[in-house]
């Protein structure tokens, strides 16, 4: 018996919402920054706080999706092994 493995895929809407909630969040605050009523150095503070927790956020994303399928490679190794193991001693052959 083999299983079939249904790999789960976004809608191309929820990746358009996914971009444009970025873009704006992103814009929103770099505007935000710009028309603070503060000095231009803490302006460019803020920008790279900005600039670092974007970068951090990708960084994150990208390790915790790495993370899953790894895992999710190595489970299907192990069925693999385990379901040979099974046909190697079947009790009826």
């Amino acid at each position: 018996m083999q299983k079939q493995i249904i790999r789960q895929k976004d809608t191309n809407a929820w990746i358009l919402q996914c971009w444009v909630s970025f873009i704006v969040a992103l814009s929103a605050t770099t505007v935000g920054i710009i028309y603070l009523q503060v000095d231009p150095w803490q302006k460019a503070f803020m920008g790279m706080g900005l600039t670092f927790s974007v970068g951090s956020s990708f960084t994150l994303a990208k390790t915790i999706r790495d993370n899953n399928e790894a895992t999710t490679l190595t489970a299907r190794i192990d069925e693999a092994r385990v379901e040979k193991i099974l046909a190697d001693h079947h009790p009826l052959k």
